[in-house]
């Protein structure tokens, strides 16, 4: 098969769930037993962290996490932190990457590499999590 239809076909695939999993989170119903973690920042940010770690995809946290806020299911602001979150986990595929490298406990420019990685994306965090609602409030302008 020409790569060319492959690609059109693997977006036009990547499209339509989206929008199957769109439309199911909107479908849901009731999530008010939810709501203690979808609006509190905090809870969001550590559960992208642990959803990246899990599912080893930034790309897959950051897409479910923009379905459930266009299905109104999470706030902007809980998604933002979520997002900061995801950021942190895509981390541990470099300590996973620096274990398995190393035959072991990860040392030298294996282990700097990781350390580096998880240490940029944690100061990012740290420094805009507590802003996450003046950000929703400035992304609200945009669109």
């Amino acid at each position: 098969m020409n790569s060319y239809v492959q690609v059109a076909a693997g977006l036009v695939v990547f499209y339509v769930g989206l929008k199957l999993f769109s439309g199911g989170a909107r479908d849901l119903g009731n999530m008010d037993h939810l709501a203690w973690f979808t609006s509190s920042p905090m809870y969001m940010f550590l559960g992208g962290i642990v959803m990246t770690m899990l599912w080893q995809s930034s790309s897959l946290s950051t897409t479910a996490i923009v379905a459930l806020v266009a299905s109104g299911t999470v706030p902007l602001p809980a998604a933002i932190a979520c997002i900061l979150g995801a950021n942190i986990g895509t981390t541990f595929t470099a300590h996973l990457t620096a274990f398995f490298v190393s035959d072991g406990m990860p040392r030298g420019d294996t282990f700097r590499i990781a350390a580096v990685h998880t240490g940029v994306n944690l100061l990012m965090a740290v420094g805009l999590l507590p802003f996450v609602n003046q950000i929703a409030k400035l992304a609200g302008r945009v669109g």
